[in-house]
């Protein structure tokens, strides 16, 4: 229920905004990208260290936060217009990448699924 209800509030954000007549697959993706790239910017010079929750400071830890947001916000929109139900689609992709790395192949190894033989 709480992904529908913040599907339905961006639909009505937008509606009254009339912003939908931009919010077409492509440029949402495009804004998804950005969001993105604003988050890497928040972590780009950061140690493996620094960037762990206990070690980040608070103005970035809060950045992070805004940031992480519009990216999900952007991401339930884009579904939205494509008529993709994440939800459903993230479980079989889930089921999938089990097949892909079974833990006696993958656990403890980086490696990629289909570059374990090079």
């Amino acid at each position: 229920k709480f992904v529908e209800d913040l599907i339905d509030k961006l639909r009505t954000f937008s509606k009254e905004r009339d912003w939908d007549q931009f919010h077409s697959p492509k440029n949402l993706i495009m804004a998804l990208s950005s969001e993105v790239g604003e988050l890497s910017d928040i972590f780009q010079w950061m140690s493996e260290e620094q960037s762990k929750l206990n070690n980040i400071d608070p103005k970035s830890y809060e950045l992070a936060k805004e940031e992480l947001a519009d990216i999900f916000l952007y991401l339930l929109r884009l579904s939205d217009k494509l008529g993709i139900d994440l939800k459903e689609e993230s479980k079989k992709k889930l089921k999938l990448n089990g097949e892909k790395y079974p833990v006696n192949l993958s656990k403890g190894n980086s490696v990629k699924y289909n570059r374990r033989d090079e």
